[in-house]
């Protein structure tokens, strides 16, 4: 969605009004519990007297984000106060630029798109989060920490059955089954369907259309089920959610790769970072532990099993060696 420069200012007043009720009750959410305690993340670094305020976003992989990080800070010797589950992004930024938290993750497609308002598409994930980090630095004063490897981008996903009776792989067999007019609905949520890089733009990109009979608005929680009862015969996921393995779906490869890339990584306020910066070189090994299978595997474990995000981060965390 896009804002006119007067439209974006009400839109930022009512969100900040919202951020500010939003924290006064979320204030203590994922505080039970004992600290986590000191492993080998404490050999990168100890931020004894830093207060650090850790917000994150509404859904599974953002909780386990944002508990992984409470517990990592935790176990360096930070003075934490956790602020998971926030609201949707809008919100987690606006609390992050009003100082309200002072570190979460987001992702780089989203600043790319939604916060700079880009339409170019930048194909290499570094150059991607090359741009993003000196943008938000010189005008917001954030710093992005190292980049995750997993990509948590838009996808298209089949019944696992059906991929394999129709050799659907890629979306160009999913183009190319659409345009041959075989049986079926695709289902997408209703920001991808109204965006210009959303729908429209990889009907252009893969040169197919749906006919509008056989296309589904749904809510997004709502497509992974249909897609794995048939009800949806391509459904719009997201690629790392918990729910893909645990439904058995199948995701078609983006092979013109069309959609933008949205690697997650840590956002911390200047003024924080620059209180003790050996915040980067605790946080870069669970960037590096986060690949696209772990976090796969740790969404699931929330998603599918139905295992609280503080437990999966904190368990992960231990074995990991990171904490005691």
């Amino acid at each position: 969605m896009r804002f006119g420069r007067r439209s974006r200012r009400i839109a930022w007043t009512a969100i900040a009004a919202v951020t500010a009720v939003t924290l006064a009750g979320c204030g203590g959410l994922d505080a039970s519990g004992p600290s986590a305690s000191g492993g080998t993340l404490a050999d990168a670094g100890n931020l004894e007297g830093v207060d650090y305020i850790v917000g994150g976003k509404n859904f599974d992989e953002q909780l386990v984000l944002c508990e992984i990080t409470v517990a990592a800070l935790e176990s360096v010797g930070g003075n934490v106060t956790p602020r998971c589950n926030l609201g949707g992004t809008d919100v987690a930024r606006q609390a992050l630029l009003a100082g309200d938290i002072n570190i979460y993750w987001d992702y780089t497609g989203t600043a790319w798109a939604s916060f700079f308002q880009e339409t170019e598409r930048i194909p290499d994930d570094n150059e991607l989060y090359r741009l993003v980090a000196e943008r938000d630095l010189q005008e917001n004063q954030l710093v992005w920490l190292d980049k995750a490897d997993f990509n948590n981008t838009y996808a298209f996903a089949v019944n696992g059955d059906k991929a394999r009776e129709e050799n659907l792989a890629t979306i160009t067999d999913m183009a190319t089954y659409i345009r041959e007019g075989k049986p079926g609905t695709v289902c997408v949520e209703t920001e991808y369907n109204s965006r210009d890089d959303g729908l429209r733009g990889l009907q252009e990109t893969y040169d197919f259309q749906v006919p509008a009979d056989r296309l589904q608005v749904l809510a997004t929680g709502a497509i992974y089920q249909a897609t794995q009862n048939g009800d949806c015969t391509f459904g719009l996921v997201f690629t790392t959610d918990g729910r893909i393995p645990g439904l058995g779906l199948t995701v078609l490869d983006d092979d013109k790769r069309y959609h933008v890339t949205y690697n997650a990584a840590p956002i911390v306020r200047n003024e924080t970072y620059t209180q003790n910066e050996a915040i980067r070189q605790v946080m870069a090994p669970i960037s590096t532990a986060l690949d696209y299978e772990t976090m796969l595997r740790l969404n699931g474990q929330v998603s599918s099993e139905g295992r609280d995000a503080r437990e999966v981060a904190r368990t992960w965390l231990t074995e990991e060696g990171f904490t005691g």
